[in-house]
């Protein structure tokens, strides 16, 4: 059974009605992914927010960082899954499975990711990020030590942080517009 056919509850404009710099970030996933992700389909609903969405995600996930693009990919996948988005399960799990080259580790970030044989710092991370979403109260002290104890810098805290809240922001916004992942995903990288 496939999954609904809409992208999500709003009106979207036609892409090609976006203002130009907009219509070329389109076209640029388009090249690259060999599509537009529906979360920015989404977002085209309000172009100043498309565009501060893209920017801070593209700086988020995709600029330098002491955290590999994969590690960030798999906190998006376990902040998801304790969060049930549908959405980005579907879309960062494809993306570990292309940067890991691994089928297998994104499903079973998305089900359990303790069932996962990772680094020891990854799963200081995996750790921290599944109770800063769920259990945000609890965290102290200690909880950062151990990623300090992991290998984390001062920065990679930061960042891992900064991961963590993101998506918890966006899993909320992708829920509460029924948005649903690219169909592609759910094929690739298997």
């Amino acid at each position: 059974m496939p999954q609904p056919d809409h992208v999500s509850i709003y009106d979207l404009p036609d892409p090609e009605t976006l203002d130009d710099d907009m219509k070329r970030y389109f076209e640029i996933c388009q090249e690259k992914l060999g599509m537009v992700p529906n979360v920015l389909r989404t977002f085209s609903a309000n172009q100043d927010k498309l565009r501060a969405f893209a920017q801070y995600y593209n700086t988020l996930m995709l600029a330098p960082s002491g955290l590999s693009k994969l590690e960030r990919e798999m906190v998006a996948v376990v902040v998801s899954s304790a969060n049930r988005c549908f959405y980005c399960l579907v879309a960062h799990g494809q993306a570990v499975r292309n940067l890991s080259g691994d089928p297998h580790l994104g499903e079973m970030l998305v089900m359990n990711y303790r069932v996962a044989q990772i680094e020891p710092r990854q799963r200081a991370m995996l750790d921290f990020a599944w109770k800063l979403t769920t259990a945000p109260w609890e965290v102290d002290e200690p909880d950062r030590q151990a990623l300090r104890d992991a290998g984390l810098s001062q920065a990679d805290i930061f960042d891992l942080s900064d991961v963590i809240g993101f998506f918890n922001m966006s899993n909320r916004f992708a829920i509460a517009s029924d948005m649903m992942p690219n169909a592609e995903y759910h094929a690739m990288d298997r």
